[in-house]
């Protein structure tokens, strides 16, 4: 009985989590991004100019940029001094309220 018991919540639970799973997903609503350059892959300095074009989409106001995982706060447009090696750069779409939303680019840089 206890098994059973047991198996039950088990699958409750799973059950739970893929139903609250979507609610907490990045709203889709319609916009696209699209980092121009530099390009996915490129060898760049340790200092160059981030370009990506943003297509608004019903809430979209603004991007958001990622370094390695790290917000660029206020990101000025250029990353100055990056260390040498692979970076990964993330731009996603954000409310004026700076919810995120689905629409994002990711490529990855070697700093030569």
């Amino acid at each position: 009985m206890q098994r059973i018991l047991i198996a039950g919540l088990a699958l409750f639970t799973l059950c739970l989590g893929i139903s609250i799973g979507p609610a907490f997903a990045d709203e889709d609503d319609g916009s696209k991004i699209t980092i121009t350059s530099p390009k996915n892959g490129a060898q760049v300095g340790d200092t160059f100019e981030l370009k990506y074009e943003l297509s608004k989409g019903s809430k979209a106001a603004h991007g958001h940029v990622y370094l390695d995982g790290e917000p660029q706060k206020k990101f000025p447009g250029t990353f100055k001094g990056l260390s040498k090696g692979k970076h990964e750069i993330k731009v996603q779409a954000a409310t004026h309220d700076h919810d995120h939303l689905a629409a994002s680019d990711t490529i990855t840089v070697e700093v030569q």
